[in-house]
């Protein structure tokens, strides 16, 4: 029978922050990150923010030993859908009003766990507002939150999926915001 281990170091992280609408910052390499100081305002920002935030993470990793996290477009699926759906149905949890978890949502979404011997996953969550939507500002929240931070640093994860929504789970007046979702893992085939 195959060995089953389930990481999820986070149970609720509420980083709800209102902050001043603001305009999109221009694309930079601050840090060694191109568009870490963007504020997703439209579409076309989203992807500039999903590389961002990999490479945030990755220098995190690296400046403590860690190996890199590569991207899954399977766990990239899952991320992105559960932003979008805690936008649209207006709820911030690791848990859906359905009562549904990460392991139900990568296995609707995803082949990620398909024919594993072993994995684990884990998740984070955050959303901002204006200057506080940005890569940088997100990951630097999670990484002053010991549960985000241990799952940032997890030497098992391998894989990474990045979502990020606009808007907010929660109105916020007229300022930007964008919600992140991160989905960690690490599987062993059988």
């Amino acid at each position: 029978m195959p060995t089953t281990r389930l990481l999820l170091a986070a149970l609720l992280a509420l980083l709800v922050v209102l902050a001043p609408a603001a305009t999109a910052a221009p694309a930079q390499a601050a840090g060694g990150c191109r568009g870490a100081d963007t504020v997703p305002a439209s579409a076309s920002d989203l992807s500039r923010a999903r590389s961002a935030t990999l490479c945030l993470l990755n220098q995190e990793r690296r400046d403590r030993g860690r190996g890199a996290l590569t991207r899954s477009r399977q766990l990239e699926r899952s991320a992105r859908a559960y932003s979008e759906r805690m936008v649209n149905e207006r709820f911030f949890a690791h848990e859906g009003p359905d009562g549904r978890g990460l392991v139900e949502r990568i296995r609707e979404r995803t082949g990620y766990l398909v024919r594993t011997a072993s994995w684990s996953v884990g998740e984070n969550l955050a959303w901002g507002s204006g200057g506080r939507a940005t890569p940088r500002e997100i990951v630097r929240s999670w990484m002053n939150s010991p549960g985000h931070k241990r799952n940032i640093l997890n030497r098992r994860f391998r894989h990474l999926g990045i979502g990020i929504a606009l808007g907010a789970p929660r109105s916020v007046g007229d300022a930007g915001a964008a919600t992140y979702t991160t989905h960690f893992g690490r599987r062993a085939r059988r």
